[in-house]
């Protein structure tokens, strides 16, 4: 399906050299009592590096750990540890029930990273994601615990995912004044139905060159258009989920259309949509086999038309919000500019 190789994009101002999709491997493992095993994980791997993936998306989290045993077991396997770009994360418990397991601490970012580095059986990881923001560290000791684990070579970069703009703008400016590692990209969820972060975290990306890693590209898969299809299909969005709403199921024919249209399949045109937003997008794309990666992998090589981006971005558009409308109207344009605002280009931070 796919004719297309695989371009590779600058991680920021890292210099790593990532490929224009991540792979998600929360599918890799059984113990949530979904995904799959081994040999089915090793198909999706093989199908992705094959296309010329070579980014990685795990976490301590996933599947109990198994997402991690099998992603490092297979990057040996390929013998890929020199070309694989390895993101994993901490935050989130490694085993209930243990009270500092989890959290931002460094007490936990410690025995995190341990853990991590065993289960990958890895010396190092390129790219570490504090997983979600917990309001109980400090941005200064955050980002000085995270900046240890560089300086003892356990960890290549630090990221940042499901945080505010402000504090993560708070912390690469603590980083930066005082010589220590800041974040390399923000992973949050963005999709056409999820696009809350057009408001204040893709402006920071922007702005401090942060690739934009958007997880949940498809909307759980109602972007691929089968609950369009089939309403009564079951799978793991809820019908009285926002990705199932009125609004989104509109976007999904639409996608499905003009899909059909370029005869390729839907999750491709919600994909390439995304991968052609201002700044660096790069969408996570999980599977729970290699032929639903095909699909997506389909989205490479090709752009969306202005006539097709713009019936997308019409169905999808959301409120912004004050004060992004506000400093955007004609009003205010005129009483900041004194009516002289077609005699110079005011810099406004980039929305879609």
């Amino acid at each position: 399906m796919q004719t297309h190789p695989m371009s590779y994009r600058l991680l920021g101002s890292s210099g790593l050299r990532v490929s224009e999709l991540c792979l998600g491997t929360m599918t890799f493992g059984t113990s949530w009592g979904y995904g799959t095993d081994y040999e089915g994980s090793r198909a999706i791997y093989q199908r992705y590096t094959e296309a010329g993936g070579n980014f990685f998306d795990t976490a301590n989290r996933y599947t109990e750990g198994e997402s991690e045993v099998f992603l490092g077991r297979l990057v040996r396997e390929f013998g890929h540890r020199d070309t694989a770009v390895v993101a994993t994360k901490y935050s989130l418990v490694t085993e209930m029930g243990r009270i500092n397991d989890g959290g931002n601490h460094k007490k936990n970012l410690v025995q995190s990273v341990e853990g991590s580095l065993r289960r990958l059986q890895m010396d190092y990881i390129d790219l570490l994601y504090v997983h979600a923001w917990d309001f109980t560290v400090t941005p200064e000791t955050l980002m000085r615990s995270l900046d240890d684990m560089v300086r003892q070579g356990k960890v290549l970069h630090v990221a940042i995912s499901d945080a505010p703009a402000w504090q993560v703008a708070r912390c690469n400016t603590i980083a930066q004044m005082r010589g220590w590692s800041p974040f390399t990209a923000f992973q949050a969820e963005y999709s056409l139905i999820t696009r809350d972060v057009e408001r204040d975290i893709l402006p920071l990306c922007v702005e401090d060159n942060m690739p934009l890693i958007a997880w949940g590209p498809l909307g759980g898969g109602a972007l691929t258009g089968k609950y369009v299809k089939d309403a009564n299909t079951t799978g793991r969005v809820k019908p009285d989920s926002k990705r199932r709403s009125p609004k989104s199921t509109d976007m999904a024919r639409l996608v499905v259309e003009l899909a059909a249209q370029r005869n390729v399949p839907p999750a491709a045109v919600a994909l390439r949509w995304l991968m052609q937003g201002p700044g660096n997008i790069l969408p996570v794309v999980g599977a729970r086999n290699a032929d639903q990666l095909s699909e997506s992998l389909a989205c490479v090589g090709w752009n969306l038309d202005e006539t097709e981006l713009s019936a997308l971005q019409n169905i999808s558009a959301i409120d912004i919000g004050w004060p992004h409308d506000f400093l955007r109207s004609d009003t205010v344009y005129q009483v900041m500019d004194g009516g002289l605002q077609q005699q110079f280009s005011r810099p406004i931070p980039k929305l879609r």
